[in-house]
């Protein structure tokens, strides 16, 4: 069937404009156009900026500026006027749909788009009572005629596609509805008598194709129960293809031979293949077949598309050659409109901060962030201050030795320093002890304490140098305590600094997690995610509202609409919000089950937290000790120096204050020596008596250098 002849088309013909008092050039261009599709174009244009001149001069009926308008009617040929801008628009709107049934019926039957639009705008938007060509019925009936024979056109470029039979009886099937429907109109008295002679040789060819395309769709039904290999119905289905064929042929007498061919090629295929079927049905299948009505009927598919009319797409109709002139009305409707935006507006944002004011205390309560919940990232790697000292210890590799080795020389010197001072005390307090010792020599009884004479002025210097001294060694014995109490403290952190990484890294404590206490913490970080998607969603739906209802200007579309369509025309505006205000509220709902999950996710979270914690403090503490250790090492260093100065110092001190000690020692116990033998000079002889029994060695040491010299 893909090389049918094609069927004939009806077309329109076009409307003739007559007086008009508009620019001579716009109207003869516009009325006067190229019977091709820059002539649709330019009837687009032209009816477009007519409906921007009407909406903003009083050019309609019984209205200050309306002017004599003049068409022929096509049927009568008489001339029709009218003083209203909208018999011009209508009278165009006509001429675009006839000009497009005119391409239509042409040989290259490229498109399935139809006139259907610009009659079908032109039914529900202008009076019906301009001319009978414009009438309600004859509207139908062109739009009815101009669906059927855009399918057609459908249909052919169906089967040179070999598309599914099925599918290409459906198309054929729809053909037949929209031809029912024009010879219905066709058929109406009134139609008729509007029509004149046109209205029979319609009628027929009308007629004939629905019978005709009746025939196409049973055709195409049987080639599909073929492919089923369903052989009754593919009988009877070619049959009633046949049947329905040869009412077309009746109706087509007096069809020019285009419609004569077509009918004698698509005979030639119905009755091939309907004498085949049935041989075969006959002879191999012996398939029951069924009665026609016990089939299913065919359900057609309208697929043919309606060209749109909207006068003001500026696409279609080019820019707006009249926009600098706008009515006080339409800036008022804008006013309204904008209200309307913003009303629209403030409820949104009310709804939003709400929720927004909801959530934040919540958060606020629950102390959530989603990218510190767990920290468990910062125990992977040593932390940026922490590297940043073991790469300064790393070029002073003798930092620990240096350190250790300068505390060594203070304990050193603190030593010899201490050594010194107690040999003092010891030389004093053996001196003291020797003065005590003649005393006891001299008066023959021993001497009360405090008792003995001062001492020399130069072992009264040396005592009170030395006390000084002792008590200067005494404060410095704190410090300098205190000084290898600290190094002890910092030496370990500042030898693990100066270590390995890896040895740093452990000494770092970290969390011991169970596989329940990582579940635990991933879905609550899941669904702190969730929180922060629908806070962004959110923050963006809000400004995509914003920034809609900003760039929202509908002035252009105000002067255009009927003041009575107002109300409507703001309905149909604010749906473009519908959408988006459809989101927002999906997401403010979302907001309960959200946080109700993340509740209860917190409540599992509780025991885990409270472990990080106390490993993220232990952690900041060890991290802090380290740094601490490290910034202390310079001060160690410089208190070390400083302590070792002080006891060099300290001991030049002693060492003078030694040997100043030991003449002064020695001067008074030669003092002592001569203060003896004098006393013993004085004394008579002795009587004679028990030899008194001699001193012994260790007393005689005792007793000074020069007591072994005494007499017995």
């Amino acid at each position: 069937m893909e090389a049918v002849p094609r069927m004939p088309m009806i077309w329109l013909d076009l409307k003739e404009a007559g007086e008009f008092a508009f620019n001579a050039a716009v109207k003869k261009s516009a009325v006067n156009v190229p019977r091709d599709f820059e002539g649709c174009s330019t009837l687009r244009k032209y009816f477009g900026q007519l409906h921007y001149l009407q909406s903003r001069i009083p050019m309609g009926a019984e209205q200050e500026a309306a002017v004599p308008i003049a068409w022929t009617e096509i049927f009568s040929g008489k001339t029709v006027t009218h003083e209203d801008i909208k018999y011009e628009q209508a009278c165009v709107l006509y001429n675009l749909g006839a000009l497009h049934s005119m391409l239509g019926a042409m040989d290259k039957r490229v498109s399935e788009e139809c006139a259907a639009g610009a009659f079908t705008y032109l039914r529900d938007h202008f009076p019906h009572s301009y001319s009978v060509d414009m009438s309600h019925q004859i509207l139908n009936l062109n739009i009815n005629l101009m669906l059927g024979q855009a399918q057609e056109c459908l249909l052919e470029k169906s089967m040179l596609d070999n598309r599914k039979s099925f599918l290409v009886a459906r198309i054929s099937a729809q053909v037949v509805d929209y031809y029912k429907e024009a010879c219905r109109a066709l058929e109406n008295s009134e139609t008729a008598s509007l029509l004149g002679k046109i209205q029979k040789d319609w009628k027929k060819l009308v007629q004939m194709k629905i019978y005709y395309f009746a025939a196409v769709a049973h055709l195409h039904m049987g080639k599909q129960a073929e492919e089923q290999q369903k052989f009754g119905e593919r009988v009877i289905y070619f049959q009633s293809a046949l049947d329905k064929l040869n009412e077309a042929i009746k109706l087509a007498k007096g069809q020019p031979d285009t419609v004569q061919e077509a009918l004698r090629f698509t005979m030639d295929v119905i009755g091939g293949k309907y004498n085949s079927a049935k041989k075969d049905n006959d002879f191999i299948y012996h398939e029951a077949v069924p009665a026609l009505d016990t089939l299913q009927s065919v359900k057609g598919a309208p697929l043919v598309k309606a060209l749109p009319v909207n006068p003001t797409d500026p696409a279609v109709t080019g820019p707006d050659i009249f926009a600098k002139l706008v009515p006080m009305a339409a800036h008022e409707a804008s006013s309204l409109y904008s209200e309307e935006k913003a009303k629209l507006l403030r409820d949104a944002m009310a709804k939003i901060e709400a929720k927004n004011e909801v959530l934040d205390q919540f958060m606020d309560s629950m102390q959530l962030d989603a990218d510190t919940v767990d920290n468990l990232d910062m125990y992977s790697h040593i932390p940026p201050v922490l590297m940043e000292k073991c790469a300064a210890l790393s070029v002073r590799p003798d930092t620990v030795k240096n350190l250790v080795q300068s505390m060594q020389v203070l304990s050193g010197v603190f030593t010899d320093v201490e050594a010194s001072l107690k040999e003092i005390r010891d030389l004093l307090e053996e001196d003291e002890a020797q003065e005590r010792k003649l005393q006891e020599l001299l008066g023959k009884v021993p001497a009360p304490q405090g008792s003995l004479p001062p001492p020399s002025p130069a072992l009264a210097e040396v005592g009170k140098e030395c006390s000084k001294y002792l008590e200067v060694h005494e404060k410095a014995s704190f410090t300098n305590t205190e000084l290898h109490k600290a190094m002890n403290l910092h030496i370990g952190n500042l030898r693990l600094l100066s270590g390995p990484l890896e040895q740093v890294r452990a000494a770092l404590p970290s969390p011991a997690l169970s596989e329940d206490d990582k579940q635990v913490l991933q879905n609550l970080k899941r669904i702190l995610g969730k929180v922060q998607e629908m806070r962004d969603q959110r923050m963006s739906l809000e400004q995509q509202l914003r920034e809609m209802i900003q760039k929202d200007d509908i002035t252009t579309s105000l002067v255009t609409a009927d003041r009575s369509e107002m109300k409507k025309l703001f309905e149909e505006q604010l749906k473009k919000y519908d959408q988006i205000k459809v989101y927002l509220e999906q997401n403010l709902a979302a907001q309960e089950n959200v946080l109700k999950a993340l509740t209860d996710a917190n409540v599992k979270y509780a025991a885990v937290r409270k472990a990080l914690a106390e490993v993220e403090h232990k952690w900041n503490t060890t991290v802090q000790t380290l740094v601490a250790s490290y910034e202390a090492y310079e001060d160690l260093m410089k208190k070390s120096q400083e302590g070792k100065d002080f006891y060099t110092d300290l001991e030049g001190k002693a060492a003078k204050l030694l040997e100043k000690a030991r003449a002064a020692c020695q001067a008074a116990e030669a003092t002592r020596q001569q203060l003896l033998e004098k006393e013993m000079k004085k004394q008579p002889p002795p009587r004679p008596t028990a030899p008194k029994p001699p001193l012994q060695k260790k007393e005689l040491e005792a007793e000074g250098p020069d007591a072994a010299d005494l007499p017995p």
